[in-house]
């Protein structure tokens, strides 16, 4: 067998060469991040064996810096392992006492740890073209937090300009309410406008919901309202809802391409109550290739879910907190696509009040219940049944 170690960086990658006794075939080198480096890469590889499933070659996930290389050795016909820089890291300090740490040296690590290591996962095609999905959802998930931000900017803004306004609405984030602020970003501004102009802006933009009562309502709330007439952070609040509304359209054109995935894939836990496309996509991108992990702990820990251990001697700690390593993206959809089944399953509905019963915390309640979700996700996405209610 060959051990190929790869350190990925933007614009060069260290690579270190090992054959099956551990000894060097190639000292760590450098090639370029360019089909030219690429090609030197290969012909290495190619100059020790014509078997290429006889060589092993493993990179760090370094997001999307080892995206290229990563495809490139795949459709050369490279087995490729995509290691955890945690456990690279680890694995580095434990192979010597000196604080050294340089890229030649981590592509040796890796290298070695491919050697020793025979718990490590190859990166399958599942995964390969699972890429899309997580991509996908990853950026759809930063656009709703920065919807969120959004929104967040805009009651503060409203309590400054018209703070009466969110007591005649159920919500500020409606369309009715941003079409009437976009317009009329202000009480003062409102307070001046034409009743004509304010019912039909509030009818057409309510679908009808709002009439001349509403229009009559809010007229008079911002002439008696106690709002500062700033036209600089009017001007923020116009340009923010414009921003939202931006956002929302993009956020229904990544839902519509997930839905389109997801639809492909035919996924069985969709089926279960409280899951549907934007939190199973979530969970099936993080996750990936499901068999890659031997049991659903291992998915757990993967999330960051599974509790801490520390035990010396006689000493073993009594409480537990929360790994909160890996996924984070993963950490996020399976917590509260829990909270969703807990609500919606009776089944895990009554699993939770049982552990409430027993004098757990809410949050960690759903933890336990988080577990079991988890087993029952991975039992399906293996077998491809779909939910049965117990």
């Amino acid at each position: 067998m060959i051990y190929v170690g790869i350190d990925v960086a933007k614009d060069k990658h260290d690579c270190c060469i090992l054959g099956s006794d551990g000894e060097i075939l190639f000292s760590p080198f450098s090639f370029p991040n360019n089909r030219q480096g690429f090609d030197e890469l290969y012909e290495k590889i190619g100059s020790l064996t014509g078997d290429l499933s006889n060589v092993k070659v493993g990179l760090e996930a370094t997001g999307h810096y080892s995206i290229n290389l990563l495809h490139s050795l795949l459709d050369n016909g490279l087995p490729c392992f995509v290691i955890n820089p945690l456990h690279t890291n680890l694995f580095r300090k434990g192979q010597s006492l000196r604080k050294t740490k340089t890229d030649k040296v981590d592509a040796a690590s890796i290298a070695m740890m491919l050697l020793t290591d025979r718990t490590l996962k190859p990166y399958t095609t599942t995964s390969y073209h699972n890429e899309e999905l997580k991509s996908l959802t990853r950026y759809r998930f930063d656009k709703v937090q920065e919807r969120a931000r959004l929104k967040t900017s805009v009651s503060r803004l409203v309590s400054i300009l018209f703070p009466e306004l969110e007591k005649l609405v159920p919500s500020l984030h409606m369309a009715s309410v941003y079409a009437l602020l976009s317009e009329f970003p202000g009480a003062s501004l409102i307070a001046d406008a034409h009743l004509t102009r304010l019912k039909n802006l509030l009818y057409e933009a309510s679908k009808g919901h709002y009439d001349r009562e509403m229009a009559v309502m809010i007229r008079d709330a911002a002439r008696s309202s106690v709002g500062t007439v700033l036209p600089a952070k009017s001007m923020e609040l116009k340009h923010t809802i414009h921003l939202i509304e931006v956002i929302s359209e993009e956020i229904d054109e990544i839902e519509n391409v997930i839905d389109g995935i997801m639809d492909t894939l035919g996924s069985p836990i969709t089926t279960i109550p409280g899951i549907k496309n934007r939190m199973g996509a979530m969970i099936l991108a993080e996750i990936g290739d499901f068999s890659r992990f031997d049991n659903p702990d291992q998915i757990l820990a993967y999330a960051g879910l599974s509790p801490s251990t520390y035990q010396s001697g006689q000493l073993i700690s009594s409480y537990a907190h929360m790994e909160k390593r890996g996924s984070r993206y993963l950490r996020y959809a399976l917590f509260n696509a829990t909270q969703y089944v807990c609500m919606w399953d009776p089944t895990f509905k009554t699993y939770l009040e049982k552990k409430r019963s027993e004098g757990k915390h809410y949050y960690v309640a759903i933890s336990h219940a988080c577990k079991k979700l988890v087993r029952l996700i991975y039992r399906m996405q293996l077998t491809g049944e779909a939910y049965r209610a117990a």
